[in-house]
């Protein structure tokens, strides 16, 4: 899928990757970019149309499946990652609402648009879903897992529809959630750019970075890649 002339859903456009997604979209000749923020968000394209998404929220999720007529790439870019070492439940807890429930979420709103237009569906997760960091950020990390996997299961059950899934795992990127750490970091740009070419080529995951490119290739003819398309062979055949 080639972005030009697509409709486009980003959530977490307001900064950081989420942002570059929208301005890379736009510079890509995207007809329609809606742009999903939890407060009000202004842009001077008129391309772009703002919509009220938290997507911890039922109501606003619904209330945005209804604004959006008709939608060919949704990129569930939104998350959280907060400091912890495994100590306080609530922590996890918080994680999960964010980069796995609220993810799931909007993926089953906006599905029936996506299956219409035969789309894509695209979530940012991480290199830390493939291997944690578990001394920084051990509940990012599972919840990314878990939406990674979440990710894997639905491209099953989603390809008979004509639906690809991709699934985005970057190393460290300069934005807000990595503003403290002193190590090499990507710029969203950059990413933003990398994730759009990965998607024209088919790539089902998505290294767009320097530190994570060089896993693409052992991703690819990985034991886990291996066994996803043996379990991926073994859906019923609808009659």
């Amino acid at each position: 899928m080639t972005i030009k002339d697509k409709t486009v859903l980003v959530t977490g456009a307001n900064r950081g990757i989420g942002q570059a997604l929208t301005t890379e979209a736009l510079a890509r000749g995207a007809r329609r970019v809606y742009a999903g923020t939890r407060r009000p968000l202004a842009h001077p394209d008129d391309r772009v149309t703002p919509l009220s998404l938290d997507i911890t929220s039922t109501a606003q999720i619904q209330a945005a499946a209804k604004q959006v007529e008709s939608l060919d790439m949704l990129i569930n870019n939104a998350g959280i990652a907060l400091p912890d070492d495994l100590t306080d439940p609530a922590v996890l807890e918080r994680h999960l609402a964010v980069n796995l429930f609220g993810t799931y979420a909007v993926t089953q709103a906006f599905l029936p648009a996506v299956a219409r237009s035969r789309g894509a569906i695209v979530n940012i997760l991480s290199v830390n879903a493939l291997a944690p960091l578990p001394f920084i950020i051990p509940a990012y990390s599972a919840s990314k897992a878990a939406a990674f996997s979440l990710t894997q299961s639905l491209r099953a059950q989603v390809a008979g529809q004509g639906i690809r899934v991709h699934a985005v795992l970057p190393g460290p990127v300069d934005t807000d959630m990595t503003r403290s750490a002193d190590i090499p970091k990507a710029s969203p740009e950059s990413v933003a750019s990398a994730i759009f070419d990965a998607i024209d080529k088919g790539e089902e995951e998505i290294f767009p970075d320097p530190a994570s490119a060089p896993l693409a290739a052992l991703w690819r003819d990985s034991a886990a890649k291996v066994l996803e398309r043996q379990i991926a062979q073994l859906a019923p055949v609808s009659s």
